[in-house]
This record gives C-alpha cells, structure tokens and sequence, in this order.
C-alpha cells in the first residue's frame, strides 16, 4: 500500500494554530500536504504528473505544487475560461479537460496562444472542431486539440464507469479525423481516456466485504479491457499520421495502474494532494488528511447536542451520506443522519463537554469543491499559520 508518511496535529496543537482567527474558516496543512504530493510521485515512477485545477483550486497552491515537486508538470483546468485565467496568472502547459462551445472563452484563450503559452482544447465531436477552427482563422493562430476518449465499461446489465465521451473505439474517431484533415489550423496534440471506474471508486469500504471483492473483480476486468481501447486508439491516430504529444489517463485512486498502460505519457491527480474522505476507502493507498474547514460551536440544544454554524457544504455527485463532510477532530463527535450538515447550522452529537465558541474541525468529502464556499484558505506548517492565501473564489474566479 502507498502511504503519506505523515500524521496530522493534534486537535489542542491545531486549536492554538488557528486560535484568535474567525470561524469558519478553510485550511491546508502544508506538511500532509507535501506528504500526499511525495506518495503521489512515488507511485508514478518516471511518469509526470499534470495537476488536476478542479481539485485544487487555489493559485499559490498549485504554484507551491509546481515547483517544489519536480514530478508535477502541466495543469488540467476543467473550464476554457479557467485556461485563459490560468494563463494570465502565468502558468502554461494547459489541458482542458472538457468541450467548450462557448465563444467567449475560446476567445478568451487566444492572446495567451499568440504569444506561444501551451493551451489544448478537449473535443469530442466535429462541430467542437469547426468552432475552434473558426475561432482560430479569426485569430490567425493556430490552436491545439486532445480528443476524449471514453473509457467506462459496458458489462451485460451494467454500465462501469462514467457518461464521457462518444468516442469508445478507434473507428468512432473517423468524423473527428476527417474534419481535422480540412481544419488546416487545428493540430491535434494529445489523447485523454479517464478511466474513471478504477481512480475514483473505492474499494476497501469497512463492513461491505461482499462489494469491496466484487468492485475489485469489475475493476481489474475494466483495466485489461478499457486499456486496450487506449492503446489501439493511440495507434490509429499515429497510423493516420497525427504525431501525439501527449496521452493522459488516470486519477489519484489509479496511478500504479494507469502507469502499466504502454500508450500513457502522463498521469493526471488532484483530490489525492487534500485527500478528502471520498478517498478513505481505497485498498491501495492512504493520504493525509491536509485540508478542512473549522466551524465554532455557537449553542447546546440538550446534553451533549450541539450546534455549529454553517457546514452544509455538500459535495458533488449522487446524493448519499458519503456527499456530506465528516467531524474530524475532536474525538468522539458526530452528525445526526436524519439532519445531515446544514447551510448555516450544523447540529453534532459529543460523547464530551463543548463549550461555545469551541472549533471543531471538519473534513469535506471531496477535495477543491470546498474552496467554492471560502474567499481564502489558512496554510499550516509545523501547527502555525505559515501563510493566509485566497481561493478561486477568493481570486474571483467562478466557471460554472
């Protein structure tokens, strides 16, 4: 199993961290963090690592990432608008990883193309294509595509995976590759194929052992299958003459696996820097806990029934308790099931004495979604306030 070698602080020694700050807040502890980048680059071996925007979304930390760890090269932004943000702010070497069909933000992306910074576009489909070919005679440059590739599973009564692309075998590439043969100023650069069944499911789920060993069994069947699609799509495309720069798979709960695929050049990850509690459960590897939020205890409804405010800061996907954040620290705390966490109170269950104004920290079940709710986010080193950074949100920056 791959392990952050570092332990978080103590509650007392995080509570004298963030003592005198107002609540909430949002945090990154920068030793776990560097932990979880350092097992991240472990497992990837020789294969760079392109960090995953939507998962971080925090400029200083993904300037931090870059260049502390040689291992981190590129970026995968998950908005064209994003891209072009990302490009002022001087970063470089950008994936996007979906389609756009929105001139403003293709338009958006130009200056930075013209003067030479690395932009690919995601396409799926000819009409993407003949938007930006459009965009591109209009600015007189040229611009850089990836096609998606959908990697998902199709087993008898079951769909493994996620609902990407159109695009599932060689020959489905055929429009794509017409179309690119009468754009004369689109260059096609790079494939992606997320396999997304195998980075993002867990598989060590405490007390479902029946589901644990048959999500294992689906995942290991999904890799030799979907792997082969990649490899043989990758020929096509060289066949065809299309020299690709890059071929991007993966996710933090696959890195070991994606790098066994001989086609791969790069590997992409972002929730395993933060590691939220979506990424608790997986046999393989064990993160750090480096990122939460901080609520203060602001009323005592009965014996040990407390009150919190905010926290209802839900996570994307199905709606289900493991969508919801966690208590974290201290000890001996939890929320009723039939409350949940509320947008501006959340009500916790304590085996111990709270007093008002008490923090308590909180882990989010998925990892840059967080920082949509918080202007600027606390770094923690050495169980002290290192730095005081804004988020997205903080920057201004919303896509969606």
């Amino acid at each position: 199993m791959a392990t952050a070698t570092a332990n978080p602080p103590s509650y007392e020694a995080y509570t004298a961290a963030i003592q005198g700050r107002p609540l909430p807040l949002a945090y990154i502890d920068l030793d776990l963090l560097d932990a979880n980048a350092e097992a991240l680059c472990q497992r990837a071996g020789p294969y760079p690592l392109r960090l995953a925007t939507k998962s971080i979304r925090c400029v200083p930390i993904l300037r931090y990432l870059l260049k502390k760890f040689p291992g981190f090269r590129g970026l995968m932004a998950y908005s064209a608008a994003e891209a072009a943000l990302l490009a002022e702010a001087g970063f470089n070497d950008i994936l996007i990883a979906y389609p756009t069909m929105e001139s403003r933000d293709i338009k958006a992306c130009l200056p930075a193309i013209q003067t030479g910074k690395r932009i690919l576009f995601m396409v799926d489909h000819p009409d993407q294509l003949k938007l930006l070919q459009k965009h591109a005679e209009a600015g007189v440059t040229t611009i850089s595509v990836c096609v998606d590739l959908d990697l998902s599973t199709h087993f008898p009564l079951l769909h493994f995976g996620v609902f990407r692309s159109p695009l599932r075998q060689p020959g489905d590439l055929k429009p794509l590759v017409d179309t690119l043969r009468q754009s004369h100023l689109l260059q096609l650069e790079g494939l992606m194929g997320y396999e997304g069944q195998i980075a993002g499911l867990p598989d060590k789920v405490p007390g479902s052992r029946i589901y644990n060993l048959f999500v294992r069994f689906l995942k290991k069947i999904s890799q030799r299958e979907c792997f082969s699609r990649r490899v043989k799509t990758v020929a096509y495309l060289r066949k065809n003459g299309f020299r690709l720069s890059l071929v991007n798979g993966g996710g933090t709960g696959s890195v070991d696996v994606t790098r066994r695929d001989p086609s791969v050049t790069e590997i992409t990850v972002g929730s395993g820097l933060y590691s939220p509690t979506l990424f608790d459960h997986f046999r393989d590897f064990k993160y750090a806990p480096a990122a939460g939020f901080v609520l203060p205890v602001v009323r005592q409804a009965r014996p040990h029934i407390y009150a919190c405010s905010g926290g209802g800061y839900i996570a994307s996907g199905p709606i289900d308790v493991d969508k919801q954040p966690q208590v974290f620290m201290p000890d001996g705390l939890s929320l009723f099931k039939m409350l949940g966490a509320g947008e501006v109170q959340t009500s916790v269950r304590s085996k111990h004495e709270l007093q008002l104004g008490q923090p308590i920290f909180f882990r989010h079940a998925k990892a840059g979604e967080l920082f949509e709710r918080f202007p600027e986010v606390l770094l923690l080193r050495g169980g002290k306030v290192e730095q005081v950074v804004k988020t997205y949100r903080g920057e201004g920056w919303n896509f969606f």
